[in-house]
Formats: structure tokens, sequence, C-alpha cells
């Protein structure tokens, strides 16, 4: 079953992310990668995530294709200008890859390689316009194409951001663009998701809400001071920080959340930060 389909077919969509090594060894992704074969719709995989270089997700896409995974491939506008960005979605498409997902980036400045130049040719919003452009045989310099691919094209938002109204209106400019769903950044209490299914309700396009285990204090305070517009619930920290093992008790309380949670959404996405080894049992645990 395709990554589209699922959306059709199932009344609870998973998808998780994996990403691509930091030097050519696939090995260690790929053995995580089977495990959770015929259990997720889609796996992720991120595009130099958080500026930090790692082998493109063209090819490790590839990969999980091969073996049978529908691969969601991120592209950043971040590293490549606009001619780059086509090569490589054409490529993808040639590849058999049929899922993109389509955002911004990290700065380079946040990453492993802080000298680097963004390029930042076009944004996220004009990407999937182009990438409607190319699926009708057109190139963004107007020239025609010989053969076009074709995509699910997915974006992403911030549940979290202030004025909320700011990232709806980013939100409906993607949409109109073309973009057909969304991942969101991660949740981590039902408070805060219910309050985001009222904000979205009657927007026509499917979301698939974040969650991200949390391994260890360290990484909560991390995510606190680093990452997220709003803090990680009290008592989960704590819950972590008196646990004998850090990072199964934070993979034991993504997997409440997950089961506490499937009544009000359709489908998640797992970003199992540094973690993905646990993938499995985080799978089992929240009975998928």
């Amino acid at each position: 079953m395709g990554f589209r389909e699922a959306f059709d077919k199932k009344d609870f969509v998973v998808t998780v992310e994996i990403p691509p090594p930091k030097g050519a060894n696939v090995v260690p992704g790929i053995d995580i990668a089977e495990k959770i074969l015929g259990r997720v719709d889609g796996v992720n995989v991120t595009d130099n995530q958080r500026g930090i270089m790692r082998m493109c997700p063209l090819a490790f896409s590839h990969l999980l294709k091969e073996m049978g995974h529908n691969p969601i491939m991120q592209v950043c506008t971040r590293d490549r200008n606009r001619l780059a960005l086509q090569s490589d979605i054409l490529g993808a498409g040639a590849l058999g890859i049929e899922n993109i997902c389509i955002m911004t980036g990290d700065h380079p400045k946040l990453g492993d390689h802080p000298d680097a130049k963004p390029v930042f040719d076009i944004d996220s919003i004009q990407l999937i316009k182009v990438v409607r452009e190319l699926e009708n045989g057109i190139s963004m310099a107007g020239k025609k194409l010989d053969g076009s691919p074709r995509f699910f094209v997915g974006g992403v938002m911030n549940p979290f951001f202030e004025p909320f109204e700011l990232e709806l209106i980013k939100l409906n400019k993607k949409m109109g663009a073309g973009a057909e769903f969304f991942q969101t950044q991660p949740f981590f209490d039902k408070e805060s998701l219910e309050r985001f299914v009222g904000q979205i309700k009657g927007i026509d396009t499917k979301f698939l809400v974040g969650i991200s285990p949390l391994k260890s204090v360290k990484m909560v305070n991390f995510m606190n001071e680093k990452v997220l517009t709003r803090k990680i619930p009290e008592n989960i920290s704590k819950r972590i920080e008196s646990a004998k093992d850090q990072t199964e008790e934070g993979v034991r309380i993504a997997a409440e959340f997950i089961k506490n949670i499937k009544d009000i959404v359709k489908g998640i996405h797992i970003m199992p930060i540094g973690i993905e080894q646990y993938l499995p049992y985080l799978l089992d645990e929240a009975e998928i």
C-alpha cells in the first residue's frame, strides 16, 4: 500500500523518521528500517537536518524504496539553488520515489558546518509550486520537459507559532501551492493537541501530528532552550529524571501518549532523534 493510499484506507496513519548516515555506511539505518518494515506507512528521510551534514536523502530514499518502504524524501531549500532542486526532484521521480516533504531547513550556523553559505534561492512555498509545474512537464524556466514525475507532496507546520493566525496563512499558501499533507512539530501533552485539533477543524488537508521520544533530561533541557517555542510539561521531565533508564522511560512516555491520542487524530509522525534503534520497541509499546 502506498503512502497516499494509506490515508484513504486506514484510520490511523503512521510515519517515522530515519536520517541518512553521517558517512557512507548505510547498514545501521537499513537494519532499523528492516525491523519496522510493514509496520509504518512511510519513512521520512531527512535532508541535512539541523544543518548537520549527512548522506543525501535521494540515495537513502532509494535504498528504502528498494527494500519495500514508502520513503518520504525531505527537500530543503537551504542548500541548493533552483537548478539543483529541480534536478534532485526529477531524479527522485526517475528512481520511483513518490513522496516528498518540502521545507526551508535550519540555518547552517546551527549545524556542524557553521561557515557554510545558505542558498535560499527559493522558499518552500515556491518549491511546492515548482514541483507541480514539473508534474505538468514544465521547468521553472518555462521549458518543456521530456517526461514528468508524479509526487504526493507534503509540507511542515509549527502548531505553536505565535501568532497562530500567521502560521495558518502560511499553511493555506502551501495548500494553494499544491501541498497535500503536513507533518507538525512534536506535541507532548494532550491538552495542547486538543487545542490544535480545534484550531484546524474544517481545514481540508491531511495532518500527521509530531511525536518525539525524549531520551534524557539533557534532551528535555535542550528542546526547551534551543528548539521548542513552548516548554515540555514538568511532569514529563520529572518522570524522565527519576527513571533508572531515561531513554526507555522517554520511549514509554511517547508510547503512552500515542495510545492516548489515537481517538482524536488520524495520524502521527514519529521523530526518534538519535534513538532510531528504539523504533521497534516504541511501536510495540504503542500497540502499532
